[in-house]
C-alpha cells in the first residue's frame, strides 16, 4: 500500500472511532408506544400530586421538581432537563417510596408506581 492509500485507511478508521458512538445512538430503537391511563384511575395521591405540578407546589419532598435523566431510556428521548420527576406519596411508606410523576415540557405526564421500571403516559388530567 503507498503512503497515500495509509493515510486514507488512517483518516477512514479516525472517523470510525470518532463517530460510531454518535451513530450507534442515533440506532437505539425508540420506547415502544406506552400504554395509557386515565388520571381519574391514578391513586388519590397521584392525582393530588398532578394538582400541585400544575399550581407549581409546594411540593413535599425536597428533590421534587428535579431533573429525570431518563437514563432507562423508557420515555421519548428529548435534551437533559426535558422532565422533571415528583413523588407520589405510598400510604404507610416512610421513604419517598416507588411512585412518581415525570413531566415532560411539552405537558406531557407519565406515571411509574414501580420506580421507572414501567411507566404509563397520563391522559384527560
Amino acid at each position: 500500500m503507498t503512503a497515500d492509500g495509509w493515510r486514507r485507511l488512517a483518516a477512514l478508521l479516525l472517523a470510525l472511532v470518532v463517530w460510531a458512538p454518535i451513530g450507534a445512538e442515533a440506532l437505539q430503537p425508540a420506547p415502544a408506544a406506552l400504554p395509557e391511563i386515565a388520571a381519574a384511575d391514578l391513586p388519590r395521591e397521584a392525582r393530588e400530586m398532578l394538582r400541585l405540578i400544575e399550581q407549581n407546589g409546594p411540593f413535599p419532598y425536597e428533590r421534587d421538581g428535579t431533573v429525570f435523566g431518563n437514563f432507562e431510556k423508557r420515555l421519548p428521548a428529548r435534551e437533559r432537563g426535558y422532565y422533571r420527576e415528583y413523588t407520589v406519596r405510598t400510604p404507610g411508606v416512610k421513604h419517598r417510596g416507588a411512585r412518581r410523576i415525570v413531566a415532560g415540557k411539552g405537558g406531557e405526564r407519565y406515571y411509574t408506581d414501580d420506580h421507572y421500571q414501567s411507566f404509563r403516559r397520563v391522559r384527560d388530567w
